[in-house]
């Protein structure tokens, strides 16, 4: 499901799936450090007249003028901010030595957990020389063949590779094709053996996750029409059908489930491994959805197998037995069972009951047992039940980390996942299921010394008493006095747990004496759906009290001071910085804002902002309406406040959350500075051909983290990487 807010690129969680168009190693160049020549003003962030009267409320909207990307003078405007902007990055003290040493910590060689199909393993592998990773197969112990790779796909590297889904034979591969690593994607498919492409071109794949059928002579897919004067962009997922594709036929895809005419509502499909089960999910943001069931085959019409109230259910089958993971009555969810043909809620028999510990966070059936993946104290564990639930085993994991869902089939032994912490790189892992023993399958090896740093888990009271939890990262030698700086980052939203997973890019922070901070918000997915539900809708702003909490939590048991304070979020963490930000300026020494949402009472106008409805609520609501505009960030910042100095992270092709967000918050923060500081309150730097989650090109990564740390090393006082001395001459 791609349509949430996804979590974002953020100096921790950046998987490099990116390869070169040049065969030598690209390294991106700052130039040298200094005053810029020859500068660049900034435009005029003129203000406009708009006011509405919303709900009874008069809501004054200044920038609304930005709102039209296509318009000519804000085309000028957003060039003119995006060329100062970035001048004046490229002139931070330390910004090519940052860039050096990014680059080193990306360029590395890693792998995906494989996918096994047809006696054949396929998995994404990143190689040091390559821009962006490619996906390879190999068969048995033969050699590995590549079957997809996207740096040769366009001449600027902006084509990406999306979802990709190889066919049970391991015959085929079903994948996104994505101009500029936006939603909006082509499904084509290639053969594996030869990686030559088959003509199929099927336009409309935005949130397609394909689902192959038995004998692999076709697949399921979501499917969206384009833009049209009938279909908008906010109301098109409402127009989302269920198709299925027949390889070797160029008919029509039949339509399986037709739309549903709802925005907020959205469909997605899939089938049971054994292919006799088609599932349909109609889910209603986030926090429920409905489960309809065909017998391929043999059923004509769908039946409704469950129909969720304030719940989510997955569904998965093995021998007309389906499994069915739940929040219903049980916040860290359960697992029942009920035989196909007689799938009544009555008949459902208890199999795995609700842990009170331990979240279930997945669900899979593999080696014939349940492969359950569960997050106990926000950290992975991994579990294997029977299927009678009589018998529970847990997976010998090197440390408290994350680990991905195993990877695996019903009727197989073997399974792989990848395991990480915070300070120690990716493994990917082969496993036993019979027996649950692992071995190494693919290391990741990054040039980083892990040792001089501690994580500790702590736990704060929010601005109610609720108890939040917190990762923080430090050097084990640092001293609590208050003089380092700190990194806070945040997501708090759509059931999105925020985990002690690995990022190389978090090193150059932590090299330079700063401390890295993670809090698990209400909103997230951390600790179940009673943590979801008392983070969103009506109790958004608990989300931004468990954030200004963990800011004053990091200052009060001195691990830095305000000032030496970063808080940095992208999209639903964007609306969380910018809402911290306008409700405490004090705390914070500056603040990174990457593709965010941050105009709350028109935001389900652009992007698939009405998906997201049942996550916020709705500004057409009266008291919904209330509760968004209370927190708005662009409707809340004060021309008599003083605000931290504002980084502006955007994406010109993002077609998920609409730039004007953005746009209209930089406008406005440049607009109320005082003479001469419009520069200083905000910089909007825009990355071209790139969508929600950024560009995939790992240059592009390399650069827009050296601007970010060098910006952040400015604003809170760090020194700055010395300058590589030159060897002496012999």
């Amino acid at each position: 499901m791609t349509r949430y807010l996804a979590l974002p690129l953020m100096a921790g969680l950046v998987v490099a799936c990116a390869t070169s168009t040049p065969e030598t190693k690209p390294t991106t160049p700052a130039p040298d450090a200094g005053t810029p020549k020859a500068p660049i003003a900034l435009p005029q962030s003129k203000k406009g007249d708009v006011v509405e009267t919303i709900n009874g409320v008069q809501v004054s909207d200044p920038f609304r003028w930005l709102e039209d990307a296509q318009a000519p003078e804000v085309k000028a405007w957003v060039k003119a901010e995006d060329d100062y902007a970035r001048r004046v990055l490229r002139s931070m003290p330390g910004r090519k030595e940052l860039d050096k040493r990014i680059a080193e910590l990306l360029y590395v060689e890693q792998s995906s957990p494989p996918v096994k199909r047809g006696g054949r393993l396929f998995y994404m592998k990143q190689l040091p020389e390559k821009e962006k990773a490619m996906l390879f197969m190999r068969e048995g112990a033969g050699p590995e063949k590549m079957v997809l790779d996207p740096n040769k796909w366009s001449r600027d590297g902006s084509v990406a590779l999306g979802t990709w889904v190889p066919s049970w034979d391991g015959k085929w591969v079903v994948f996104q094709y994505k101009a500029n690593n936006s939603d909006e994607a082509l499904l084509r498919v290639a053969q594996a053996e030869n990686a030559g492409w088959t003509t199929v071109k099927i336009e409309g794949g935005k949130y397609a996750t394909p689902s192959w059928s038995a004998d692999s002579t076709g697949f399921y897919y979501e499917w969206v029409p384009p833009v049209s004067a009938e279909v908008t962009v906010a109301d098109r997922p409402g127009f989302t059908e269920i198709r299925y594709h027949k390889l070797g036929t160029d008919a029509a895809d039949e339509v399986v489930y037709p739309k549903l005419g709802d925005p907020t509502t959205f469909l997605n499909q899939k089938i049971s491994a054994d292919g006799k089960y088609l599932f349909v999910s109609r889910n209603h943001g986030w926090s429920e959805n409905d489960v309809y069931v065909k017998r391929l085959g043999k059923d004509k019409d769908f039946k409704l197998l469950v129909e969720g109230k304030n719940a989510t259910y997955n569904v998965d089958e093995l021998n007309d037995q389906l499994y069915i993971l739940t929040d219903e009555g049980a916040p860290r969810r359960r697992v029942f069972r009920a035989p196909a043909a007689k799938p009544d809620r009555k008949g459902w028999k208890l199999v795995v009951p609700e842990d009170k510990e331990g979240t279930i966070e997945n669900m899979d059936i593999i080696g014939g047992e349940l492969a359950l993946s569960y997050l106990v104290k926000a950290h992975t564990e991994l579990r294997f039940s029977t299927l009678d639930g009589k018998k529970q085993r847990t997976v010998a994991l090197p440390g408290v980390g994350v680990a991905t869902e195993p990877v695996g089939v019903p009727d197989d032994d073997e399974a792989y996942f990848s395991f990480s912490t915070l300070i120690t790189p990716r493994e990917v892992f082969k496993m036993s299921v019979k027996t649950l023993q692992t071995e190494s399958w693919a290391k990741t090896n990054v040039p980083i010394d892990p040792s001089v740093y501690d994580v500790e888990q702590v736990s704060y009271p929010s601005k109610d008493g609720t108890q939040i939890s917190m990762f923080v990262v430090h050097r084990k030698d640092m001293k609590k006095d208050g003089s380092s700086p700190a990194y806070l980052w945040g997501y708090g939203g759509f059931a999105v747990p925020v985990l002690p997973r690995f990022s190389a890019i978090d090193y150059p922070w932590l090299e330079a004496g700063g401390v890295l901070a993670m809090p698990q918000l209400r909103g997230g997915g951390e600790y179940g759906k009673a943590w979801h539900d008392a983070g969103r809708g009506k109790n958004k702003q608990n989300v931004f009290d468990d954030f200004i909490a963990a800011a004053e939590y990091l200052v009060k048991e001195k691990y830095t001071q305000p000032s030496k304070l970063a808080i940095v979020g992208g999209s639903n963490g964007g609306l969380l910085v910018g809402a911290a930000m306008t409700q405490r300026p004090d705390l914070f020494g500056a603040v990174v804002c990457r593709v965010p949402l941050l105009d709350m009472v028109r935001y389900t106008m652009f992007g698939s902002g009405k998906t997201w409805i049942h996550e916020y609520g709705d500004p057409a609501n009266p008291e919904d309406f209330k509760v968004l505009y209370s927190y708005s960030p662009y409707h809340h910042l004060d021309p008599a406040k003083k605000y931290p100095p504002v980084l502006m992270l955007s994406s010109d092709q993002d077609d998920r959350v609409d730039p004007m967000h953005a746009r209209k918050y930089v406008a406005a923060l440049q607009a109320n500075a005082a003479p001469g500081t419009a520069a200083q309150a905000a910089l909007l730097r825009i990355e071209a051909n790139a969508g929600h989650g950024g560009a995939d090109l790992l240059k592009k990564t390399v650069d827009v983290q050296a601007d970010m740390y060098a910006w952040l090393f400015q604003k809170l006082g760090i020194q700055p990487p010395a300058p590589a001395q030159a060897a002496p001459k012999k």
